[in-house]
């Protein structure tokens, strides 16, 4: 079952100075230097203070593993020899989004002229997983279904509570800045691939986009590839927070697929019920209350995702990602929260110093990666090596 619904990982990191504890526009030059060894799998983004890494076609959680891991290590080791570190978070605690550069392309310079402070303040930070999907038919359906379940990712990956200086009071404010963006958000229910690839024309027709890739929803099918986009989650605070979310991900497109294959419906929601649970997710990560539109009734975050863990239990073996769904039950159970409830944390015993945040960040970015093994750089470039003789 996992060789059939093969993962992509897409990675946004902030670049930072250790020392000031802010974000620096070097990503230019990490690029540059990292090109021999990464090629595509690092890419800019609008602002240069971002790097993104792009996994390869990943057959499975274990082969994510290995990938994430060596590669984390890599650009850690990159960014070492450029006085810079990695912060895995959706927002950056202090460093406002007006001192960062724009990255010097033609795409961003068009998004600049478009979007204007829209453009220039998306000083954001997400994570993106694609499951690869078999019928693009299908795909719309995955789509509709699984949107149901996409606050609780939300909830899941919190781990954005601060915006230019400031603590928000909200545990994804990534989700506020970028609710802001156009055909962003929660997509309407669409009953066919027919009737979506009808909205993405009469877009393209109209000149409101030049492609779907313009099409930012929490999920969509992508434009390009046969994958099931999820685009919901901040950044998370480690590796082994990116591989649950990533397994959880693939669980449900696997869980949905099984039924639909079995000519079992799964009820779809219109979306602004899901946008209520959304913003419960975005304001209080997981204590927040979920409310079962489906059924009329209302339990804990917490709750609910257990409840999604057991509906996507009898997939999980199969799928060779047990170690990730026990991961997320031990998180729900952890008092300690999720990254945005750790860093809140820090900053009210430190009396609002969000320095001492920055530094957790940078701690936990590295958490469990062996950025002084030697061989590190082999793994990697093995890896890929057997990625392309597959």
């Amino acid at each position: 079952m996992s060789k059939r619904f093969t993962l992509g990982i897409e990675e946004e990191f902030q670049l930072v100075d250790p020392q000031s504890g802010k974000l620096r526009s070097s990503a230019q030059s990490i690029l540059e230097k990292g090109a021999p060894i990464f090629e595509e799998q690092i890419k800019p983004e609008m602002l240069q203070s971002t790097v993104e890494f792009i996994s390869t076609v990943l057959p499975d959680i274990a082969a994510a593993r290995l990938e994430l891991y060596a590669a984390r290590a890599l650009l850690a080791r990159l960014l070492q020899n450029e006085g810079l570190v990695l912060i895995s978070a959706g927002t950056h605690p202090i460093s406002p989004w007006w001192e960062q550069k724009r990255t010097p392309r033609e795409r961003y310079e068009s998004m600049e002229d478009e979007y204007q402070d829209l453009g220039r303040s998306i000083q954001i930070f997400g994570l993106h997983v694609h499951v690869a999907v078999d019928s693009k038919e299908r795909s719309v359906k995955l789509m509709n279904q699984v949107r149901t379940w996409l606050p609780q990712l939300v909830a899941l990956s919190s781990n954005s509570p601060f915006w230019n200086g400031r603590m928000t009071g909200i545990k994804s404010y990534r989700s506020v800045v970028w609710k802001s963006f156009p055909r962003s958000g929660m997509p309407d229910i669409y009953r066919t691939r027919e009737d979506f690839d009808r909205y993405v024309q009469r877009l393209v027709d109209a000149g409101c986009i030049d492609n779907a890739k313009k099409i930012w929803w929490d999920i969509r099918p992508h434009p390009f590839f046969d994958t099931l986009e999820f685009r919901i989650s901040d950044m998370p605070a480690s590796v082994e927070d990116t591989l649950a979310l990533a397994a959880l991900c693939q669980a449900l497109v696997a869980r949905l697929t099984q039924l639909d294959e079995q000519g079992q419906d799964v009820p779809i929601l219109e979306r602004d019920y899901i946008d209520e649970n959304k913003w419960r997710a975005t304001r209080y990560g997981l204590d927040a209350e979920w409310i079962d539109f489906a059924q009329n009734r209302r339990l804990s975050m917490r709750d609910a995702i257990r409840e999604t863990l057991e509906f996507v239990d009898g997939v999980v073996d199969e799928l060779g990602s047990r170690r990730e769904m026990n991961y997320l039950r031990a998180l729900l159970d952890d008092p300690r929260g999720t990254g945005a409830d750790r860093q809140m944390a820090i900053y009210q015993q430190s009396g609002g110093d969000l320095q001492q945040v920055v530094r957790y960040l940078i701690e936990q970015t590295m958490q469990g990666v062996q950025q002084d093994d030697a061989s590190f750089s082999e793994k990697f470039l093995r890896f890929k090596a057997i990625e392309l003789a597959v």
